[in-house]
Parts: C-alpha cells; structure tokens; sequence
C-alpha cells in the first residue's frame, strides 16, 4: 500500500476504516434484486429512505452503478459513466444524498473482477477500452481470459475480460475510481463483488487507499455435500473464507455463505445442523463473527435467479437466527419490501429487539437445544430465542416474550 497512503483526501474525520466493523453494530438491507433495473430503481428507492432509516438499517447495498453491457451492472464498461439501467447520475447523486440526510450508509457493488471491452484487440477479441474513461489496452487483460497481461491471481469468470491486478497502471487507476466513489459520488461501504476473481491482497490495498468505512466481499464457493445432502462439518468452508478475511489485513468483513448453506437445511427440521462439535454456530459466525455478513439470500441465490434459494416457508424462522444472533445480519429487499407487510413488520421487530438488547457481531452465545425440531440459545445473556415447533421456553421468571411468530419465539430480560 506504501505510496498511496500518504495521500490526503479530504474526509480525514471518517476515514477510521476499522471504526465500524469494532463497535459491531450494524444491520445491512440489500436494497435491490435482479430485476431492479426495469423499475426506475433510484427513484424508488428514493421514496423508501425514510422506511430503511426508521426500520434500523445502517447500510444499503445499491446495485453496480456503473454503465454496463448488462443491465443488472455486473459487465460494467465505462466505470466512471454513472448513467445505468438503474437511473441517471442526477437521481443516483440525489439519493445518497437523502439516505446520508437519514444517517443510511450507501454501500457501492464494486465489480473490478471484469471488464467488457470496447474495441478488439489482441486475438481478435474485444480486450482494449478505447474512447472511454481510463481507455486500456490488453496488458489490462489476464492471459487467460485472452489479453497480453499475467494471469490471474484468482479464478476466472468466464466469458469476460478478466481485469489483471497485477498492473500497476491498473491499481492506480481503480484506486482513482473508488476514491472518486467514495469522496465525491459519497458512497461510504463497498461491497466486492466476484472476491475470489483476485488475490485479497489487492482487496486490502484499495480499502486502504479508498477508505471505505465498511466493506464485504463475495467469496461464494460450493459448501461440502454428499450423497445424502449437505455434510455436517463444514469447516473447511468455512475456513476458506476466514482465509480470504485474513488476506485482506482482516480489513474486510465476508459474507457468512456457511451459515447461509447450513441453516436452509437447518429450517427444514435439522436444527441439529445449527451447532458445530465445539458447541458452535456452524459458520463463519461461529469463528470469526465481527467479520461475518449473514444472510438468507441476495440477488444470484433468491429474486427470479434463484441459483440457492432459501426455504420460502422458513423465512422468519432465519432471520430470527440471523437477527438475534452476532455477525453483521443483512437483509434482502424482496423478503423486506414485496413478501408481505406481516413479514416487513417482523423484521423491524426483531431489528428493534437487537438493538434495544444491545446485541452486536461480537455478543457472546450459548447454544442451549439442538435438536431435530428445536433450537434455542441465549445471546449476550440477555437476550434467548427458541426456533422450531417442539414447546420451549427458557427457565428462571426474568424472562419476558419480546417477539414471536410462526415457528420462532425471542425472550429478553
């Protein structure tokens, strides 16, 4: 990182980039699926500020903004146009500006993993970016996605020009982007998309130029099956992305894809999924939880994608877990804002219960019950939830029912 942090930039008092993932508080909303774009999004999202700031989110993922080849954002092409399928610059400007005024971060989807090209180049491909902001040519590209630079320091993603990290020209360069994102856009947390493209390293290297006070990465790889379903153990999945986290400078919180994996298996009446041989969450929440993102579903794995669906009948039953529970819950638009206003309000409860009870990524868990049909545990030892149909509650009269619903039931004290 040597010569870009010396660089003054203009936000001094915010740039505490471990400030955030320390004090543990957050609650995410993924505020857009992936058919977003065909509804003037940032005008729309625009009128739901109010809602998310009241609600208790503290950041909102927003989808890519750059112009992209896809109208989802996810094969961006010229960075620096903020013109998408999403809406103008002026609306996208507009809105930041609104959930800053409401105290709602913005969280910018990065997608620096690939690149479409403009015109072709090396091998008849179209592997150079000219007439277009930071016009490169296909040294920026790996070899193995057909360009003239090194190969890539992660896995590729098919069927693009992969971006080479190893450039210096190109690190500036992207480390411009975020700067000008984070600075003058005003987009406070990013989210790295497709994290496993590149070496975590350069994660690292652009948090600690760009200063961004949050950041997530997506490392979604396979959790551990075999013929009968998912393993029990699933700690080297775990431990892939603790890895990753680690690579960053510890720098970056991930999303908790284990705990994700486990606990739509654990609804279906596995309960006895949800507690590792150590007596554990099963996940990276179990090991490393100021650093675990959790999550029901996003925009590849639910909306009309639907690659890794959550139990649609469970959904309440999981974010009583992922709520109630340490980590960094996030929530997704779809289950929030078009599955019902019941769901909507039972969310904002149990959001509310977190935070009146005060717990946080790092509050201390006691796994109590975990049975076929039954889970319970106390968090923060003053907060106890029981999820599942058998009849539970916990012992001792200091406990009072804070919220339930179908299949879940949140104690306090």
């Amino acid at each position: 990182m040597g010569y870009y942090n010396n660089v003054f930039d203009g936000c001094n008092d915010q740039t505490d980039i471990g400030r955030v993932i320390r004090d543990g508080r957050e609650v995410i909303l993924q505020a857009y699926n992936w058919e977003s774009h065909k509804h003037d999004w940032w005008r729309n999202l625009d009128g739901k500020v109010p809602d998310i700031a009241k609600s208790g989110f503290t950041s909102a993922w927003l989808p890519p903004p750059s112009q992209s080849l896809a109208p989802e954002g996810y094969l961006p092409q010229d960075l620096y146009s903020l013109n998408s399928a999403y809406g103008s610059e002026q609306l996208l400007k507009s809105l930041i500006r609104k959930m800053k005024q409401y105290k709602v971060r913005a969280m910018a989807d990065i997608v620096i993993n690939h690149r479409v090209g403009t015109t072709k180049g090396h091998g008849g491909m179209y592997n150079r970016y000219d007439g277009i902001s930071l016009p490169w040519d296909e040294h920026a590209v790996t070899s193995c996605t057909g360009g003239l630079g090194n190969r890539s320091t992660g896995d590729n993603f098919n069927g693009v020009p992969n971006v080479d990290h190893t450039q210096h020209f190109v690190r500036k360069d992207i480390i411009g982007w975020l700067r000008w994102l984070r600075n003058t856009v005003g987009f406070q947390d990013f989210r790295f998309d497709f994290a496993r493209g590149y070496s975590a390293n350069y994660v690292k290297e652009y948090i600690g130029a760009a200063k961004p006070l949050f950041s997530v990465g997506e490392c979604w790889d396979s959790c551990n099956y075999n013929g009968h379903g998912l393993d029990y153990n699933q700690d080297s999945h775990r431990q892939r992305i603790i890895s990753w986290i680690d690579a960053t400078g510890q720098v970056s919180a991930a999303f908790d894809f284990t705990t994700k994996g486990i606990l739509q298996e654990a609804v279906k009446g596995q309960y006895w999924r949800l507690c590792d041989s150590q007596g554990k969450p099963p996940g990276v929440m179990g090991w490393w939880p100021s650093r675990a993102v959790t999550f029901l579903d996003n925009h590849d794995t639910g909306s009309t994608q639907a690659h890794w669906p959550f139990p649609s009948h469970h959904i309440m039953e999981g974010y009583a877990y992922i709520l109630t529970h340490p980590g960094i819950p996030c929530v997704f638009y779809d289950h929030f804002y078009d599955w019902g206003s019941s769901i909507h309000d039972q969310i904002v409860k149990l959001i509310d219960v977190r935070r009146r009870q005060d717990i946080h990524s790092r509050s201390t868990i006691r796994v109590l019950e975990a049975q076929s049909n039954l889970y319970a545990a106390i968090v923060g030892e003053k907060l106890c939830i029981k999820l599942g149909d058998a009849s539970w509650c916990p012992s001792g009269r200091e406990w009072t029912l804070a919220t339930s619903g179908h299949r879940y039931a949140v104690w306090h004290k």
